[in-house]
């Protein structure tokens, strides 16, 4: 029953930020919103075009529903944190509420990233490089559901300071191992970037630059985390190991 209720409270939550996005800015704002990054980088009179029948009204209403999720966010976390808080232990619940708050920040920075930096850098260079036979005019479903992968790909890739700081906190590596990994996870945060972003070296490199110096803030705040979020029994045990 308080699973349900609190899926329902996360329901009514994103249903309310998607009524307030309706009213102001629309869906039609909302899509100006978005499309401002490639219409700067296309000709002054040229417009994103809709191949397919329906997708004047779905394309607008998609974006409505992420929109609203993303207002909704600190929200939708605040339910699942209320939900699982009963059974944490007090030291777990001082250091989740910080990785929630943390890791929603983070995301809402990645996705800040992609639309003020990436995607005006990625589609500066996409119509650099277009022949000047050829009239870019991308469709307006294709665009979306690639900026919101994007969206997707930045949101989890910030999170890299939080899967440190857990990873440090639940012993499974130690900051030492993580500083010796340097290396190689500048390789895997390239990898990563190829796979997960267009063909294009602007994205690649926008999303593995800032992958490796997360990885670095991870490690600076894992020292911090690790002590903070230390249980009673631990702190204890410290102490008199240090007397």
């Amino acid at each position: 029953m308080e699973l349900r209720d609190r899926i329902l409270y996360a329901l009514y939550g994103i249903g309310a930020a998607m009524a307030v996005l309706a009213i102001w800015p629309g869906p039609s704002g909302l899509i100006d919103f978005i499309a401002t990054p490639i219409r700067a980088h296309m000709p002054p009179d040229a417009r994103l075009i809709a191949v397919g029948v329906f997708t004047p009204f779905f394309v607008p209403l998609k974006v409505l529903m992420m929109a609203g999720l993303l207002l909704a966010l600190p929200w939708v976390i605040y339910q699942i944190w209320a939900f699982v808080a009963p059974g944490l232990y007090s030291h777990e619940k001082r250091f989740a509420l910080p990785l929630i708050v943390i890791g929603s920040a983070l995301a809402y920075l990645g996705i800040a990233f992609v639309q003020f930096f990436v995607l005006d850098k990625m589609f500066a260079f996409i119509q650099g490089v277009t022949p000047a036979s050829v009239n870019a005019t991308p469709d307006i479903a294709s665009y979306v559901e690639a900026i919101l992968s994007l969206y997707l790909a930045f949101g989890l890739a910030f999170q890299v300071p939080v899967v440190v700081m857990l990873l440090v906190r639940f012993d499974m590596v130690s900051i030492d191992k993580l500083k010796s990994f340097r290396g190689y996870f500048i390789v895997i945060a390239f990898v990563i970037a190829a796979v997960v972003t267009p063909p294009d070296v602007i994205s690649q490199i926008a999303l593995a630059v800032p992958m490796c110096l997360l990885y670095e803030l991870g490690i600076w705040g894992a020292r911090w985390f690790a002590r903070v979020s230390r249980a009673p029994d631990d702190e204890q045990s410290g102490v008199s190991s240090v007397e």
